[in-house]
């Protein structure tokens, strides 16, 4: 069979997730026909994905969620601002989408979370069955525990969630355990690359930290300052000239490094966390305590951090409480043998779903059936943004 991977390219998980499946699809003598990957600028991708996938890679400008820079909350204001400043080349995207799937004419579509995939679903006429493959996905299962508060941003990722997925015959939801489905979503083991699954964990004496804030790098250092006895390697995007710094006596600051994160993980006695999906997850596969603390008003993290903590994961915290954490680590359960026999299980149940990816068309159809989209339409949404206004 032939797949289309169409792919949310804004960070890292989406595309390492991807690189993880054709890596699957290969090994069992199918074909990944290409990646069109989706971004803000339409042009950037980012370099260990062209390194790593083994097929064309086709970028296009895509709308997404977008984050205050210095919070790294979810930003309203800019999230719409993006959205009608580059109105017209979604527009075009979506007829770069269309080209693409003719041409390279797949069985199936798989859908990395790009809202972008799901309208063109609906908005033309469909052309192979498309199969969406998320995390987020978990957050529209009807026994997934959300955090209290936050109904806005909840409301909002959720959303984004469905639009992603419009016309899609399974949604996919990359998950720490296993579940009963839910309509058109399975729950179905998380997507890690070979790079991770062969590494061997080995006893350590640092914790690895991970953080994308300087407030959370300060914490850090003020924390480790207070007992310094604790060794700790931090990576992050703090400015520095070295690519090792030592900020203090067992306190070392990295520069942001995938590869080298992996090799010291492999080594850690803990890994502390802002609770992206991925990083809890190869955490866990290594058998290694997590530490999560999400970032302030990031509903995404707040939802993995909760969900990972009862799956055994680690510890919860909404600030680097370490204490608690070493506290925590004593009495701490290594579940790494159950969760990966779920993880390995998860090669042939999701190529199942995508080989068969009409298991429940009922569900997963949408209550009308649209008109394929067309130049004219196209010309319409133009017109009207050039007039700045909201098409109807």
């Amino acid at each position: 069979m032939k797949f289309l991977f169409i792919v949310q390219g804004e960070g890292r998980g989406h595309l390492t997730q991807a690189i993880a499946l054709a890596e699957i699809i290969k090994k069992q003598g199918h074909e990944v026909s290409g990646a069109l990957v989706g971004s803000g600028s339409g042009h950037r991708v980012q370099a260990f994905f062209r390194e790593a996938f083994p097929a064309e890679i086709i970028p296009f400008a895509s709308p997404g969620l977008v984050y205050s820079r210095k919070t790294r909350a979810l930003s309203l204001p800019n999230t719409f601002k993006a959205l009608f400043r580059h109105f017209r080349q979604y527009c075009n995207s979506l007829f770069r989408i269309d080209r693409c799937i003719r041409e390279l004419q797949p069985d199936v579509i798989v859908n990395f979370y790009d809202v972008l995939g799901g309208l063109h679903q609906v908005l033309f006429r469909k052309k192979a069955p498309m199969v969406c493959i998320a995390h987020q996905y978990l957050m529209l299962h009807k026994d997934f525990v959300h955090p209290e508060g936050n109904r806005l941003n909840r409301f909002l990722v959720n959303l984004n969630s469905h639009i992603t997925a419009l016309g899609a015959e399974k949604r996919l939801a990359l998950s720490f355990y296993a579940g009963e489905p839910d309509k058109n979503i399975r729950l179905v083991p998380p997507l890690l690359r070979d790079e991770v699954k062969k590494l061997d964990p080995e006893p350590g004496d640092y914790f690895l930290a991970y953080v994308t804030q300087q407030t959370m790098a300060d914490e850090i250092v003020g924390w480790q300052r207070r007992f310094p006895v604790n060794h700790i390697h931090c990576f992050s995007d703090r400015p520095q000239e070295e690519e090792v710094e030592e900020v203090s006596p067992n306190l070392f600051f990295h520069r942001i490094n995938g590869s080298r994160f992996l090799e010291m993980m492999q080594k850690c006695k803990g890994v502390i966390s802002t609770a992206g999906f991925e990083s809890v997850c190869e955490a866990m596969l290594l058998g290694k305590p997590v530490l999560m603390v999400p970032i302030k008003n990031h509903y995404e993290q707040t939802c993995n951090a909760i969900d990972g903590e009862r799956s055994g994961a680690g510890l919860y915290r909404n600030t680097f409480a370490v204490s608690d954490f070493i506290r925590f680590m004593a009495g701490y359960t290594n579940k790494r043998s159950v969760f990966r026999e779920w993880e390995a299980a998860g090669a042939g149940l999701i190529l199942e779903h995508l080989i068969q990816p009409a298991g429940n068309p009922a569900a997963a159809s949408p209550s009308f059936t649209p008109r394929p989209f067309t130049a004219d339409d196209f010309k319409a949404f133009s017109f009207l943004h050039q007039q700045g206004q909201q098409p109807g």
